[in-house]
């Protein structure tokens, strides 16, 4: 675990630092935002970074989105600052840590952003094959190509291979190709050098840089433009890169994984992906199987799911009903883990009572599966189903009842356009989290950007929408 500090944490950057070092981390510390910035665009890295909310938090967020940098973030300071705290969130920092620091708050963090990053959760014994198989290969230094649909959980399984090998104390570096524009991914992966094109006012350490002794993840490699894929073979092949507008060849030492939810067979066929850079990934092929191909393992992550999300929301942590499991294990899970994880999200903000039951979970595609009525067409939102988000209990962080809405018998949506649906969807989940935008979106399984940008659509047409909850009034 590499820890960087930016800021003096109110003069106790050495505490914190002995802490995490005693934990195990690996830790750095800068001053500003700029030297932290610095130090991240520069190859040193950091699997966490601790930022002193007397520094502008949102800022250093900015930049980093900016500029593709995706380490998470937690801020500290003073006890006595709630609202610095509270903007330090809404940011996007993961967690705020009150000063001085507590070493069980500090260890817990770190042992948090860890296991989220290398936990592999199963029982199933068609995924202990597939971990059996990543124990064998990992300690060795080939590539590694993952296989799988969407969601499965692919980077995960590197980051897990990545802890086993030799290099499991070193760099693990991740860039999704699929993510970053084609201009761009050259410079992401190899660097560049001052003034090497437009906008390049510093030098940038490159992702394969920035790896050097560890294991660097290419996600999504199908998605890279052909024309790149041959400086990506020379890369691999020979131990060396160069920056773009540099002038002189970079040693590089890193094992390389990468991942692809496509068939690249048949894109080597179809002469949208190198022959020779597909045998070199490939050394070993690990196939991760769909969640529905490891129906025993629909139970241990459900529950692992609902433990996480509590915690995270200030939640008791409940129990599944068994009519809920049910339900759960008997769907066909098309997004996977991914899917399973946000289903359990929102049946966390959902349930009411001692347990999660029924009521509270809402799955994809349920009414279709059900023969209860035709779908609307595809849209931005999943499809309606199950227990609708306007006839559910309130969130139990809510101190008010919700207004009753009523849910439309699905019939009713028949002969009305998919535009008018989803916006009596959105319309009523916001009523029923009493105008809160956050949990709104949460339910309903799309950003909160994309929310805010319907709701701006539909006051401009007329039409009325929900306050906002007395929490977010001030950035809405």
């Amino acid at each position: 675990m590499r820890l960087l500090i930016v800021g003096m944490l109110e003069g106790h950057i050495s505490t914190a630092g002995q802490i995490a070092i005693s934990r195990g981390a690996k830790v750095s510390q800068v001053d500003s935002i700029e030297a932290g910035l610095h130090a991240l665009r520069g190859g040193q890295g950091a699997d966490l970074v601790m930022i002193d909310i007397k520094l502008s938090v949102a800022k250093f967020m900015r930049s980093m989105k900016d500029e593709r940098i995706n380490t998470p973030v937690v801020a500290c300071g003073v006890s006595n600052d709630p609202d610095a705290a509270v903007a330090a969130i809404k940011a996007g920092a993961k967690e705020y840590i009150p000063l001085p620091p507590n070493p069980e708050m500090i260890a817990a963090v770190l042992q948090a952003v860890s296991e989220e990053q290398t936990s592999v959760i199963f029982k199933d014994p068609v995924m202990a094959g597939t971990l059996k198989l990543a124990n064998q290969i990992a300690p060795s230094d080939a590539s590694v190509l993952i296989t799988g649909e969407s969601g499965t959980g692919k980077e995960v399984l590197a980051r897990y291979i990545h802890t086993k090998s030799k290099r499991g104390s070193e760099k693990f570096v991740s860039v999704n190709c699929a993510a970053i524009p084609d201009n761009l991914l050259e410079s992401e992966l190899f660097g560049h050098e001052k003034g090497a094109f437009t906008g390049a006012v510093a030098r940038r350490v490159g992702k394969f840089e920035e790896a050097d002794g560890g294991t660097l993840l290419l996600d999504e490699i199908s998605e890279m433009d052909i024309r790149l894929q041959a400086k990506l073979l020379r890369a691999i092949q020979e131990r060396e890169i160069d920056r773009v507008g540099g002038t002189q060849p970079v040693k590089i030492d890193i094992r390389v994984i990468a991942t692809s939810n496509r068939d690249l067979e048949r894109h080597v066929n179809e002469e949208k992906f190198r022959e020779d850079l597909y045998f070199r990934l490939n050394v070993f092929n690990l196939q991760l199987p769909a969640l529905r191909a490891r129906p025993a393992d629909v139970r241990v992550l459900a529950e692992h799911f609902g433990d996480k999300y509590a915690e995270a929301n200030g939640l008791p942590s409940r129990p599944i009903s068994e009519a809920a499991m049910k339900r759960l294990e008997g769907h066909h899970w098309r997004g996977n883990v991914r899917e399973l994880e946000n289903t359990m999200h929102r049946a966390v903000l959902l349930a009411a009572g001692d347990e999660i039951d029924g009521d509270a979970i809402m799955l994809t595609g349920e009414a279709q599966a059900e023969d209860t009525a035709p779908a609307p067409a595809a849209s931005s939102l999943p499809p309606l189903g199950g227990a609708t988000a306007s006839a559910a209990a309130p969130p139990p962080m809510m101190s008010n009842p919700a207004p009753e809405t009523g849910a439309e018998d699905a019939s009713a949506m028949v002969g009305r356009t998919v535009a008018d649906v989803e916006r009596q969807l959105i319309i009523n989940t916001l009523e029923h989290c009493l105008g809160n935008r956050t949990h709104a979106a949460t339910i309903l399984g799309i950003s909160i950007r994309t929310l805010r940008n319907k709701l701006k659509a539909y006051s401009e047409a007329g039409l009325q929408v929900p306050p906002a909850g007395e929490s977010e009034r001030a950035l809405v």
